[in-house]
């Protein structure tokens, strides 16, 4: 059997793959009844990344730990599932005030790949290996691999080869868990430390994972990195505090949030932000723990950044 026919029998069997019956005369519809069809099935989306929630949470775990550890979460996709690790990556740190690199995204191609589709890119196992090498994946690492169709050779490669180098390896995928753990793809099983299957079926337009699929990867990283950032004291109560004032609408947004959890007036909210250095943090605890700047920075280092015990005057312990 050519290597060719191989891969065309290998796609008729994933789930990504098929015909979806709903949509079968969607050529024939009107708009109206088309955009019906595409939100009937987007509703299955949030219901499938749902029954994935506990080894979603086992995932945080670990990413959670590799960030205490001083690690890093990198993604690696292709096409969509690329750009979307990008984009997760990308958004942590003006939201969370991550550090850069901190969380990255590898995608098959490269940048260019962002904008332009590089064909082929994902074909190589060595594409991916060798952009975990780039990397310097170690121990202490989290690599999450994306492939809505579960056998994208750049992701395979990157998953194997972060595994290889002691990295606790992550695999996001919207064909059924049952296929990863067949016979067919035992070897990349066996290089995983966590899967997040949801099985969103068939696409509306087959094989345009971009859809379906996509929204779906979108959510479960959105819930990997919120979840870990919440989990690392970067939220007090439902705002984000760890915030990084480097343009206009941050600068606002800061004052805003330290108005809406401390009752303080506008003026006041920027001048406590000024005491504090710009750190958002910081200046809520001046404000709620009536501290000066030394006590509150205290306090925070005591708390392991928990802004909620800081203001306590306790001790952060895990729940």
């Amino acid at each position: 059997m050519t290597e060719q026919k191989r891969l065309f029998d290998q796609l008729l069997r994933l789930s990504t793959e098929q015909r979806n019956p709903a949509s079968m005369d969607i050529d024939a519809r009107s708009i109206d009844e088309i955009l019906q069809i595409i939100s009937s099935e987007d509703k299955r989306v949030a219901l499938a990344v749902e029954a994935e929630l506990p080894h979603i949470g086992k995932a945080v775990e670990l990413v959670v730990r590799a960030f205490k550890n001083g690690g890093r979460l990198l993604y690696a996709g292709a096409g969509t599932s690329g750009r979307l690790g990008v984009l997760d990556a990308a958004e942590c740190p003006p939201t969370f005030g991550t550090p850069h690199g901190m969380i990255l995204g590898m995608i098959a191609g490269g940048e260019k790949a962002m904008f332009k589709a590089q064909e082929g890119a994902e074909d190589k196992e060595e594409n991916g290996a060798r952009d975990v090498d780039e990397q310097t994946v170690n121990e202490k690492d989290v690599v999450c691999g994306i492939a809505a169709s579960l056998r994208t050779p750049y992701v395979v490669g990157a998953v194997k080869r972060a595994k290889r180098l002691g990295a606790k390896t992550l695999y996001v995928t919207t064909n059924p868990r049952s296929r990863l753990y067949s016979l067919e793809f035992t070897e990349l099983a066996s290089v995983i430390d966590v899967a997040i299957c949801p099985e969103v079926g068939p696409e509306v337009i087959m094989g345009s994972t971009r859809m379906k699929s996509g929204t779906a990867q979108k959510l479960v990283l959105n819930m990997i990195t919120t979840t870990a950032m919440v989990r690392l004291g970067k939220v007090y109560e439902n705002m984000m505090i760890d915030l990084q004032m480097t343009n206009l609408k941050l600068k606002e947004r800061a004052k805003r949030v330290v108005m809406t959890i401390t009752g303080v007036e506008y003026d006041e909210a920027a001048d406590y932000l000024a005491q504090a250095g710009g750190h958002v943090k910081t200046a809520l605890v001046m404000i709620k723990a009536h501290v000066n700047r030394e006590e509150a920075q205290r306090r925070l280092e005591q708390a392991d950044g928990f802004v909620r015990a800081a203001i306590e005057g306790k001790e952060y312990r895990a729940l």
